[in-house]
């Protein structure tokens, strides 16, 4: 059952190649690692919860800074 998680986790990363825009992609790719805490969490693996709130962390950091940093349009 739990790991349906995981497989989810797996599926909205790989999704995240989709992406066109490099916000999105940070995004996406932040929220599939939040994905991975929570089942890193229930299987009590903390390398996996530490690892992906890492990755998470960076990644929307990294679609914030960039998204302060775009020009707007019709500016």
């Amino acid at each position: 059952m739990i790991d349906w998680i995981g497989w989810l986790a797996t599926a909205v990363f790989a999704s995240s190649y989709l992406c066109k825009e490099p916000i999105a992609l940070r995004r996406v790719q932040a929220f599939a690692a939040l994905l991975w805490v929570g089942y890193g969490a229930i299987i009590h693996a903390l390398p996996v919860v530490v690892a992906n709130l890492v990755v998470a962390g960076a990644a929307l950091y990294s679609s914030l800074s960039a998204r302060r940093a775009a020009p707007t349009q019709g500016a």
